[in-house]
């Protein structure tokens, strides 16, 4: 299994990051890729790719709750950044209107000046959207020829919004949200349409943890997600396409290798 995303440079990890690595690797993570959400975020990412060989990597980018923070520094920053080898893709960026903490104007202007970015680089981009469907793939659309590789990460939304991706010859991420009983189970149906070959697995840690972890795995503070419990976002996958857990965790773990140009 390679988790596509997990949130490794959070101020939660920073005690136990080797403790949480090793569970990681001996759940049969075999490699995670550790997402940048701001400047601060995309620097450790980084660093810690950078000391993990082969089995970190990093993205770096600017998350539309940080959208205002956007700047011509912001942007020659995320540039030098980006040109490293250990950083695999630009964002996490797009739009999110469900909470709206930056001006949506902002948000706009950061999203496509990181795809801009990603073009220049030639790198895949690593994106989020929640409540923005119209206006984030209006601009998907706009520039997804220019673009390499393109995932919509942490996918939520409904069906339609799914093939519209789909149709645009992007990848979509799926989380432990899938598991949640509460507002996940419209993603059953999603994730049996999505092709095998577009399909990544991720668990956005330390969000998102799995409802369906059993009792005696659950976190001491009843929250905290981990690479760790990817495979119980694999399992709901493979129950939901009718698939066996290995069909799905190996080609999900091919897809990445591809979509990310990892080692």
């Amino acid at each position: 299994m390679i988790d596509i995303g997990a949130n490794l440079a959070h101020e939660t990890f920073a005690h136990d990051l080797d403790h949480v690595l090793t569970q990681a690797w001996d759940a049969g993570v075999q490699a995670i890729v550790v997402t940048g959400s701001c400047m601060a975020s995309s620097r450790r990412a980084l660093l810690l790719a950078q000391a993990h060989p082969g089995r970190l990597y990093a993205t770096a980018g600017l998350h539309p709750h940080h959208a205002a923070e956007w700047s011509p520094t912001c942007a020659a920053n995320l540039g030098e950044l980006g040109a490293h080898e250990q950083v695999v893709s630009l964002g996490e960026c797009g739009l999110d209107y469900f909470r709206d903490l930056a001006p949506r104007r902002a948000q706009r202007t950061a999203f496509v000046a990181q795809l801009e970015l990603a073009v220049a680089l030639r790198k895949p981009v690593f994106l989020h959207q929640r409540d923005a469907h119209t206006d984030f793939v209006a601009v998907l659309r706009e520039f997804r020829s220019a673009l390499s590789a393109v995932c919509v990460h942490c996918f939520t939304d409904t069906a339609e919004a799914a093939q519209d991706y789909l149709a645009l010859d992007c990848h979509i991420g799926i989380t432990g949200w899938i598991c949640d009983e509460r507002r996940g189970t419209h993603l059953l149906e999603v994730v049996r349409d999505i092709p095998a070959a577009r399909l990544l697995v991720e668990t956005d840690a330390p969000y998102l943890l799995p409802r369906n972890l059993p009792r005696a795995l659950r976190p001491v503070d009843g929250r905290r997600n981990e690479p760790r419990f990817l495979p119980w976002v694999v399992a709901k996958i493979a129950d939901a396409r009718g698939e066996s857990a290995d069909l799905v965790a190996s080609q999900t773990a091919r897809n990445a290798r591809a979509f990310f140009a990892l080692a």
